[in-house]
């Protein structure tokens, strides 16, 4: 009969061999800093600090301290996220000469300045999108409950702050923080989508929006929508092609009720109303009212 102890060694002996290992380890090199969960969620707090200062982070009391703030939290992303453009430049490669390191470090300084240049025009982008909740939400009280307790503010701010850093292309990070979202919220948006000024998602949970959409402005998504692919093309070895448009275009004006999935490379035309509980597969025409058939 197999001893305790014979079991956990053959166990050890099985998860230790290449072939169980081979897509499940990651082999870092040596002193190749890792991208960090802990010091990203850092990052996404330090960035509602700065855009929304007295919502989040320490008490603002006049506009000094506020700027004293703000200068405080800026130093302090602009360190953070220097430091983790570098791991996520350097995730998958070898960078052994000092050279080499010393030349993806600055690219990351450089692409954490700009990323920082950019936080006037997310805030902006940001209070189109609360102001639409607001406006859209006869249950919301005010700005300051829908920036303070909504979740699907929270998701999109996580999305904009990714948005910005893929658009600087910034590997892995802009996933990773869209992903902290999707757990904390049930929202899960693709940094690459492209998403318009006044977005809202009513309740939220449950939202899907693929890699490829394109998002005008002033749409309303409700909980359960998908923005998804119909397919994926494969090259001639069976592999699929990545990187082709294959989520919705989705024009201004546009409002889409709950659980209703809209799948591929299609427009959903300026000013229509998609009703719930719907696939929707081919374009639909500017204006048009979709709904189930009774």
């Amino acid at each position: 009969m197999e001893t305790d102890q014979h079991k956990i060694s053959r166990t050890i002996e099985q998860l230790s061999t290449y072939e169980s290992f081979k897509f499940a380890c990651h082999q870092n090199h040596d002193e190749q800093p890792m991208p960090s969960i802990e010091v990203l969620e850092k990052i996404v707090s330090l960035n509602r600090s700065i855009l929304f200062p007295g919502y989040f982070g320490p008490s603002i009391k006049n506009a000094k301290t506020i700027r004293s703030h703000i200068a405080c939290a800026v130093e302090q992303l602009n360190v953070l996220l220097t430091d983790q453009i570098l791991a996520g430049l350097l995730f998958n490669r070898n960078e052994d000469d000092e050279e080499g390191r010393k030349n993806l470090f600055d690219k990351a300084q450089s692409l954490a300045a700009e990323y920082i240049s950019r936080l006037p025009k997310i805030r902006e982008q940001l209070l189109t999108d609360v102001d639409s909740t607001f406006n859209g939400d006869p249950a919301a009280t005010s700005h300051s409950e829908i920036i303070f307790c909504y979740p699907a503010i929270r998701a999109v701010t996580n999305y904009r702050i990714a948005h910005e850093l893929l658009l600087l292309g910034v590997p892995f990070i802009p996933r990773i923080i869209t992903e902290m979202a999707h757990s904390e919220t049930g929202i899960d948006i693709h940094p690459g989508a492209k998403i318009g000024n006044y977005f809202t998602i009513d309740h939220g949970t449950g939202v899907v929006i693929g890699a490829t959409a394109v998002i005008g402005n002033n749409v309303r998504l409700y909980q359960g929508v998908t923005l998804g692919a119909k397919s994926f093309p494969l090259d001639e070895d069976g592999n699929p092609i990545k990187g082709i448009p294959r989520h919705p275009i989705i024009e201004d004006n546009v409002i889409i009720y709950s659980n209703a999935t809209i799948l591929g490379r299609i427009t959903i035309g300026e000013g229509a109303v998609i009703g719930g509980n719907i696939w929707v597969t081919e374009d639909v025409a500017k204006g048009a009212r979709i709904v189930q058939k009774k």
